[in-house]
């Protein structure tokens, strides 16, 4: 009896130590916000995959993934609402020249090229900037989209006044066949979701009108304050966001039945299409996951510039930094 008893409570100190122990670990995680751009996609894999397997926790961060479809990541950030956010290269840029500088910085490209580009339905036999004229262009109202398309015609010899702009909140694809006939999409999503509805498009990817127009879109951004006074805070998120992605690039079915469990209203098939394309996108042409170069960040400046979307010019390096790139 006396034996039994004593297992009994060395059995019930080994559990009250585990879990004062677990406990313990559990206090020590460092709670961590990201912000993304708008719902989740798979241009977010790489950060669900990291919370799903558990990376964060491994580096002893607790990760919130916050969605937002209202307002700009770069100012939630700079605000101090959320450690880390989901941006745009023009975004930052954008910020970071206006009258009163917004304090972040870009720490991660998300995809190496810029995948977006003028899409219109087959049938349409939309082929070239030249084909542009006299068609209705549908486009979510942003300064830099105007500035873009003006530029692109006219250095193909079309007058920018003979295609009607026009502001419209719907994103659906069939829209190309018979009420507009071009829309600024991204082809890991509207592009592959087009396909498998049956759309066939004709696509235009703007690098390939302008290298300046190859800039980066999406990027991981974080507070100048944060970088200051925890950059071991950044290292960690960093380096279990980049094993995220090293996995999304090398199990792109696997990292989509991660992301689709996270966002189950997507169609699962659909998610594992998108994440094949942008499996061979994340690093294309880089050593490494989210590694980014100057001249990138300086030709769109220079654009910008020479469009009249921002009002100076700003030293690349104030925009991006790779230091927390492992």
């Amino acid at each position: 009896m006396k034996k039994v008893l004593a297992l009994v409570l060395i059995t019930a100190l080994f559990f009250t130590i585990v879990g004062c122990q677990k406990s313990a670990i559990n206090g020590s995680m460092i709670s961590t916000k990201v912000i993304l751009d708008y719902l989740p996609n798979t241009n977010h894999t790489g950060l669900y995959v990291a919370l799903e397997k558990g990376y964060y926790k491994d580096v002893g961060l607790d990760v919130e993934i916050i969605e937002q479809t209202e307002g700009a990541t770069a100012t939630l950030i700079a605000t101090g609402k959320g450690d880390f956010g989901i941006s745009y290269q023009e975004d930052v840029t954008n910020a970071l020249s206006s009258e009163e500088p917004l304090p972040i910085k870009t720490i991660a490209t998300i995809i190496q090229h810029n995948t977006s580009g003028f899409a219109s339905y087959k049938g349409k036999n939309i082929k070239t900037v030249q084909d542009f004229a006299g068609k209705i262009y549908a486009g979510w109202g942003s300064p830099a989209e105007e500035a873009v398309l003006n530029a692109v015609m006219t250095k193909f010899g079309v007058s920018p006044a003979s295609i009607k702009i026009i502001t419209s909140d719907d994103s659906g694809m069939a829209t190309l066949i018979d009420k507009v006939d071009l829309k600024w999409i991204f082809w890991a999503w509207d592009g592959i979701g087009a396909k498998l509805q049956g759309i066939e498009l004709n696509y235009i990817e703007l690098r390939d009108l302008d290298s300046r127009l190859d800039y980066y879109t999406p990027v991981l951004i974080t507070n100048k304050k944060l970088i200051e006074e925890n950059p071991e805070k950044i290292s960690k998120f960093m380096k279990a966001t980049k094993k995220g992605y090293e996995f999304a690039i090398a199990n792109p079915l696997a990292a989509a039945e991660i992301l689709h469990k996270y966002a189950p209203d997507y169609d699962l098939e659909f998610l594992k299409e998108s994440q094949e394309y942008l499996s061979q996108k994340y690093s294309e042409d880089s050593e490494k996951w989210g590694i980014m170069q100057s001249s990138v960040w300086n030709n769109y400046t220079e654009f910008m510039l020479e469009q009249g979307l921002i009002s100076h010019s700003i030293v690349a390096e104030d925009c991006y930094t790779n230091e927390f790139i492992q």
